[in-house]
């Protein structure tokens, strides 16, 4: 890449999709780390944005028009114009959280769309969220809406709908929640006291009885709270937070579980 079309390559080519630049040098280590990994991503992503490679010191020209002060250096383009930037040699999953942060997606207004019907209880709506997220996989924010309607009434399902977040991502303490609930509503028990209990409660659940799971939930912690790897004192954690602080029951119960902790 040269001035010569970089015209043509970044600032029109933005207009149709955007363009991440990579600012590199063959003598910069960092640059030979990070540039395998936008190369990989841009060949995944390709419907989403293109790559171009640019060697700082062919270009200096264009690096110094830029701010180019440190390489690698690697800033978006979209309809002509810089809307994102970083430098450095980030990790895969960091530089993936900076192209979901920035790349535009006209499949946000879609999205927004269907959970503006969902929050108006429209019945269909749901299985409109269930097409979206087999289309758009990689849309986070469908799948882990989507894992939230599903966990009472198919654990299992949701479970696999958030299965490989790793640590450190956006969502992650989401995933745990949504993994705790799937092992409670899945647990059978095994006939001692708590066991029963704790059983009791995940078929509640399952059964749409969210407040006389939440009470059974509160009972088997103050028998046992630690019993199963701390699975009551878990799942009753992860659902006030998949319920949120607003809502009724969490406003009516939470304090009584947090007595019940100590």
């Amino acid at each position: 890449m040269d001035m010569t079309n970089f015209q043509q390559d970044v600032i029109d080519r933005s207009f149709e999709k955007p363009v991440v630049v990579d600012f590199w040098a063959p003598w910069c280590g960092p640059c030979r780390v990070l540039g395998p990994v936008l190369e990989q991503l841009a060949e995944e992503q390709s419907e989403r944005w293109a790559l171009v490679k640019i060697n700082s010191d062919d270009e200096f020209e264009l690096a110094q028009q830029y701010q180019v002060m440190s390489i690698p250096n690697v800033k978006m383009f979209y309809q002509g114009k810089v809307v994102a930037e970083f430098a450095g040699a980030l990790p895969r999953q960091s530089v993936i959280n900076w192209l979901n942060q920035y790349l535009p997606d006209n499949r946000q207004g879609a999205l927004q769309a269907i959970l503006e019907q969902l929050d108006a209880g429209n019945p269909e709506a749901a299985a409109d969220l269930a097409a979206f997220v087999h289309d758009n996989p990689d849309m986070m924010e469908a799948r882990f809406t989507l894992a939230g309607l599903k966990v009472f009434s198919d654990p299992a399902g949701a479970a696999a709908l958030v299965e490989g977040v790793p640590m450190g991502h956006e969502y992650f303490d989401v995933a745990e929640d949504i993994r705790t609930l799937a092992r409670f509503l899945q647990f059978a028990g095994n006939g001692v006291p708590v066991a029963q209990v704790l059983a009791g409660a995940g078929q509640a659940a399952r059964e749409g009885r969210l407040e006389q799971a939440i009470e059974q939930l509160i009972e088997a912690v103050s028998i046992d709270k630690t019993y199963a790897d701390g699975l009551p004192r878990k799942a009753a954690i992860a659902l006030f937070r998949i319920l949120g602080p607003q809502h009724e029951l969490t406003k009516a119960w939470r304090r009584r579980f947090d007595m019940a902790l100590y």
